[in-house]
């Protein structure tokens, strides 16, 4: 469904992106951040489904700032490289290319992100960081907790999943004391560890996957459009 384009942040710095259309006129438009995994098969079917519930979706390489084509698998080494790259390139480069990916939207309507892992916890900084944005999304954001003094300008819905070996209980319990419920939404799921969303991998959690995309694009249907 999707093509690669190419994109400048303002630094000037160029970088590709994978780019999914709706079949009619979008209803907005979408930034899709990768996980530590860059803008691999999976992070284009993402982007591609949200192209099919109507949105113009833009997933940004920003590890092109690393190294260009960066498309990793699950496994230990996938993930010990993935660390490695994201290490590379500080959030104000990764914020930057997404103001920049963002910018490439404006035509499409209102203007809302969803971000996956390392994407879920940069939703949460554009939303305080960045304007623009009418909301984002984050799914399992391990540095959110980490970032509470830096609040959301924008509507904003998070996911974790309970069993998440890496974002403990307490982490969420934090974020959930912080926020003003009105223009903050967390959900948790029982049962989901890290990366539930992530179909075609052992991670993957079907029931949560499913309810926690439903609540997004409802979420986004009220936002975005």
């Amino acid at each position: 469904m999707g093509a690669n384009i190419e994109l400048a942040a303002a630094d000037g710095h160029e970088f590709s992106a994978y780019e999914a259309k709706p079949a009619g006129t979008p209803r907005g438009g979408l930034v899709i951040v990768q996980e530590i995994f860059g803008v691999n098969a999976y992070i284009r079917r993402v982007t591609d489904g949200y192209a099919e519930a109507g949105y113009r979706a833009i997933a940004p390489a920003i590890f092109d700032r690393a190294e260009r084509g960066v498309e990793l698998g699950n496994g230990p080494a996938d993930r010990e490289k993935g660390v490695a790259l994201r290490n590379q390139i500080s959030l104000e480069q990764m914020l930057a290319d997404i103001a920049a990916t963002a910018g490439a939207l404006q035509d499409a309507g209102k203007i809302g992100l969803v971000g996956y892992c390392l994407g879920g916890s940069l939703a949460w900084l554009a939303a305080a960081r960045l304007d623009g944005f009418a909301a984002t999304v984050g799914y399992y954001g391990g540095m959110i907790a980490g970032h509470l003094d830096q609040q959301p300008r924008c509507p904003v819905m998070l996911h974790f999943g309970e069993e998440d070996a890496g974002i403990p209980m307490s982490d969420v319990d934090k974020v959930k004391a912080a926020v003003d419920p009105a223009l903050v939404q967390v959900f948790t799921y029982p049962g989901a560890g890290h990366a539930f969303n992530r179909d075609q991998s052992p991670a993957w959690h079907e029931p949560s996957a499913r309810l926690a995309r439903e609540r997004t694009l409802k979420f986004l249907g009220e936002h975005v459009g």
